[in-house]
């Protein structure tokens, strides 16, 4: 008996009972349609988390401000204090040989009026290098340049959700809003860059550093310095550097705080990775439950098929011959469910990110390690019964009632 007999054999004898075939089948599909639907999610939320990581700039050293008390670990922690201002910047460009960019931030939520209305926004005071260093673009207009900040002049770059509700009816640029009490033209409207996190970067204004410092809030305290390193490969040497020239200039090893974009682009990607990993792993605990329900109906098969197993043997079939045909049937059974599991993985994928505006992202490599797995549940599985129905003695078969 050839290899196409033996599948035409256990195509006829799952084709006998197709509704049992069905319900066979739908544990297989449901696992499989799981696995790749919960993949996608997992991988799609971490391209989507990589993706905005990078779209904050590439090769980044944060400098933020740190407080006073004593180090909890490494060289300063976390905080809200004043310790680093224009000065700290200056101090940097001047001594940091591996600093391409090096692009201060100072910022404050305020309350801005336009021909649209009002709205309550975060206004950031920055420099020139501030937009090639966090990579943003303009859709309109210019940004801030290096005469705006020496002149301190009152001109602002609005985010595009601030833009759009400041002037529904379009325009903008050349015309005025109001920041606090103080008038500023509008020079520069920014491409959207949409959410990162909990925080809306369409939802902000940019103006010139010195403008912020002197007419909005009289000081040079900043927030946070952005610097961009002349190549990824010197990240950790101009970390070191960063940290040693930081160190010289405000002698507190707790007055700031410095974080490397790399290594929390680095964490947040194993921790989506472990996230995918544990979807995945709940999600094939239904192939599982799947494989049972095959083992368990072809051990049903088995049963009513001895007599017939009996005649087959008696006519002079092989023991090799009677295993092959019920295995062949349990893994045709699981194949044909990958199969239809596959399809409706990426129509759920597909739906999802249509109509949640979850991200989404079918990797071949799902694909293959779910169809590949629902064969080896097929195969785990089918070995059982028909490794039983091979062994059965042909006189004893056909006793069977």
């Amino acid at each position: 008996m050839n290899f196409l007999e033996t599948l035409r054999a256990a195509f006829g004898g799952l084709r006998a009972n197709p509704l049992r075939s069905l319900l066979t089948v739908l544990g297989v599909v449901i696992g499989v349609t799981a696995v790749i639907v919960m993949v996608a999610l997992g991988e799609g939320a971490k391209a989507d988390i990589t993706s905005r990581i990078r779209g904050m700039g590439s090769n980044l050293l944060v400098v933020t401000p740190g407080r006073g008390g004593s180090r909890t670990a490494g060289r300063g922690s976390i905080g809200s204090a004043t310790t680093v201002d224009n000065s700290v910047v200056e101090y940097i460009r001047e001594n940091c040989v591996l600093c391409k960019l090096v692009a201060p931030e100072a910022s404050s939520n305020m309350a801005v009026k336009g021909p649209g209305g009002s709205v309550q926004t975060s206004v950031i005071g920055v420099t020139p290098e501030y937009f090639p260093v966090r990579n943003y673009e303009l859709e309109q207009g210019f940004g801030i340049e290096d005469t705006h900040v020496e002149s301190r002049e009152r001109v602002a770059v609005l985010g595009s959700s601030v833009y759009e509700e400041l002037f529904p009816d379009g325009g903008g640029l050349g015309e005025e809003v109001k920041i606090g009490n103080v008038r500023f033209t509008v020079i520069g409207i920014l491409k959207s860059k949409g959410q990162s996190g909990f925080m809306n970067i369409d939802d902000q204004i940019l103006v010139p550093l010195t403008t912020a410092q002197r007419r909005l809030w009289r000081h040079d305290r900043l927030r946070a310095v952005y610097i961009e390193v002349i190549d990824a490969k010197y990240m950790t040497a101009a970390e070191a550097l960063v940290d040693d020239l930081l160190y010289e200039k405000l002698r507190n090893e707790n007055a700031y705080f410095l974080s490397n974009q790399a290594e929390v682009l680095s964490v947040m990607e194993e921790t989506a990775s472990t996230m995918t990993l544990l979807l995945a792993s709940i999600a094939g605990i239904s192939l599982l439950v799947g494989g049972i329900g095959i083992m368990n109906i072809m051990m049903v098969s088995v049963t009513e098929r001895i007599r017939e197993i009996g005649i087959r043997k008696a006519l002079g079939a092989k023991r090799s011959e009677i295993l092959a045909q019920f295995l062949m049937e349990a893994i045709t059974l699981s194949m044909f469910g990958g199969l239809i599991g596959i399809l409706l993985g990426f129509a759920g994928s597909l739906a999802l990110s249509r109509y949640t505006g979850w991200s989404t992202l079918i990797t071949p490599g799902s694909v293959a390690v779910s169809f590949l797995f629902s064969f080896s549940v097929g195969l785990f599985f089918g070995v059982y019964p028909a490794s039983k129905a091979s062994q059965l003695q042909p006189v004893e078969a056909l006793r069977f009632d």
